[in-house]
């Protein structure tokens, strides 16, 4: 979901299942008590109504993911206001509270005295979800590794394009003009701005107009589409050279889940549905290939960059497995610690239920509203077997410092 890579149309929209859309029946419980208080997306949480706050992964990821988010916050001046609904917090006061939190954690891992700490310091809000009753939809992307070549040689004939020189970006803002889409991408025609060729003129036409980098090639136009899904990806060539394809922008069009529509024409149920299981329908009816694919007209444009560290979330910094997640960017603006809960794929086939400190920092074309998360699950094909599969609903609580922590 963009700024740096995947920050967000990070993946042209989407995200490993993210892609789909899909409705999933999964309820969440309730409390008693009194009644919390709603701020726009978030519902403010009594200290008396906190949740036992539990965390299944270990204390260094977790630091790692906050020091990530450091490295932005420290780096834009101090007195910088970010909103999280109604609520809204300084910089400085962000960065204090990842700070904080990463000190508790070390110092009381969990247990009853882990939410006193935590509420000595922090007010916690609860999302309002999808429904307005907290219920939240959690997906899951990755980074794929793919075997790529710099020219094209069948069957790696398949482009991960570069930024096309004609691709023009409009800032509504700069011109006074109110509009939810804040930008305009197109090309200039004589002397007339147009929307940039969809992707079924990109791929199976003659779209591009203009003079394109290609990153490399793929031996499967499929891995491009799920590349471009992702937002982030590691071509890996024979000679042993990794290049890392992180977003660049995007062509302007509207996004569209190719899963939603496979969905609707019966081609599959919501609970067969996942990534691996559409590549695999694509494989098994190439004559629907060009249809599927040029459902979805948004089209995400790459740029080289170093193989070393995790993608880079929508914040310019990197992301952390099992710990980084990608909200709606307009509802909750900065970096934050945030608690997450629901159920995931387990590596053996199953789900399991799950409940951990994560950190706001990534965002995607397809995670809109207060009712979605992405949870970042890795690199390589575990990672993505893993995200592809979770579909999950859950629970999102945000954690801000209280006002004036220094």
């Amino acid at each position: 979901m963009v700024i740096p890579r995947l920050c967000a149309l990070r993946r042209a929209a989407a995200t490993g299942i993210a892609v789909l859309g899909l409705v999933l029946l999964w309820g969440c419980a309730t409390g008693r008590g009194s009644a919390p208080t709603a701020v726009g997306p978030l519902t403010k949480i009594p200290d008396h109504r906190w949740p036992a706050i539990l965390d299944d992964l270990d204390a260094a990821s977790f630091a790692e993911a906050c020091r990530h988010g450091l490295d932005y916050l420290e780096a834009v001046p101090d007195e910088l206001v970010f909103a999280f609904g109604s609520e809204d917090r300084t910089a400085s006061e962000l960065a204090a509270g990842l700070r904080r939190t990463v000190e508790i954690i070390e110092e009381t891992p969990s247990g009853p005295a882990l939410v006193d700490a935590l509420r000595a310091d922090f007010d916690l809000f609860q999302s309002v979800g999808r429904d307005g009753q907290g219920e939240v939809l959690i997906t899951g992307y990755f980074e794929p590794l793919l075997p790529a070549r710099r020219e094209a040689e069948p069957p790696f004939s398949y482009p991960v394009y570069g930024v096309p020189a004609d691709l023009v970006t409009v800032d509504l803002q700069a011109f006074e003009v109110e509009s939810d889409r804040g930008k305009l991408v197109g090309r200039v025609e004589g002397r007339e701005l147009v929307p940039y060729p969809d992707r079924s003129a990109i791929d199976f036409g003659d779209g591009l107009a203009a003079q394109v980098e290609v990153l490399g090639y793929l031996d499967d136009p499929v891995a491009v589409f799920f590349l471009q899904v992702q937002g982030s990806g590691t071509l890996i060539f024979p000679d042993g050279e990794r290049v890392r394809a992180g977003y660049a922008s995007g062509n302007g069009q509207p996004y569209r889940s190719i899963g939603r529509l496979l969905l609707d024409e019966g081609a599959m149920t919501v609970d067969e549905m996942s990534m691996q299981s559409i590549h695999a329908y694509l494989e098994d009816h190439p004559e629907q290939l060009e249809q599927i694919l040029s459902h979805n007209p948004s089209y995400v444009f790459f740029r080289p960059l170093p193989a070393t560290g995790g993608p880079l979330g929508c914040f310019g910094v990197p992301v952390t497995a099992g710990r980084s997640i990608a909200v709606d960017r307009r509802l909750f603006q900065a970096p934050t610690v945030a608690f997450l809960r629901g159920r995931i794929p387990s590596s053996d086939g199953g789900d399991r239920a799950f409940q951990r400190l994560v950190v706001v920092e990534d965002t995607g074309g397809a995670i809109t509203g207060p009712g979605r998360v992405d949870l970042f699950f890795g690199a390589g094909d575990e990672a993505g077997e893993l995200a592809g599969r979770t579909k999950h609903l859950g629970e999102l609580f945000i954690l801000l410092p209280k006002k004036g922590t220094k």
